[in-house]
């Protein structure tokens, strides 16, 4: 559990943790892999959502799941890429989480294995993305704004 000073603190920045949908590149379901091996190629993210027709998220699609179908034991081919979708290959076990439903020390507990976590509404919809980034800068804030905004009472 955080203490209340830090918890305050980490709320002053936590309206800064999520990367909004409008800025995240994203695929559907649906799309051809090849229309998803130009956007991972393009936008030089590891691993980015995939969406369904409802704008939920329903998966992840990094690069190297792309890539591990075009391998076979004597070539690389394109091909592959023409006949599946992103569904066929996509991760479908994730962690994601509502903001009003999931504390900050579970956000952070689930960041230290992920990355980034989808956040999704009360619908499921997609909203952004809270990045490990976000809360290490939030962190730094915290390090470095503790003694402005709290007596330390110091032992000695």
């Amino acid at each position: 559990m955080f203490s209340p000073s830090i918890k305050h603190l980490i709320q002053e920045k936590s309206g800064a943790f999520l990367i909004p949908a409008t800025r995240i590149a994203f695929v559907q379901e649906d799309n051809p892999l090849y229309h998803a091996f130009l956007i991972l190629t393009k936008v030089k993210y590891s691993k980015i959502p995939v969406l369904d027709k409802d704008h939920k998220v329903v998966g992840l699609l990094s690069l190297s799941m792309i890539t591990d179908k075009m391998l076979t034991t004597s070539e690389i081919s394109i091909d592959p890429l023409n006949q599946l979708k992103v569904k066929d290959v996509m991760q479908t076990k994730f962690d994601k989480i509502n903001f009003v439903q999931t504390t900050l020390e579970t956000q952070l507990h689930l960041l230290i294995d992920n990355a980034f976590l989808p956040v999704v509404d009360d619908r499921g919809v997609f909203q952004g993305l809270l990045t490990r980034r976000e809360w290490i800068k939030a962190f730094n804030y915290v390090v470095h704004n503790f003694d402005k905004n709290y007596e330390v009472k110091r032992i000695k």
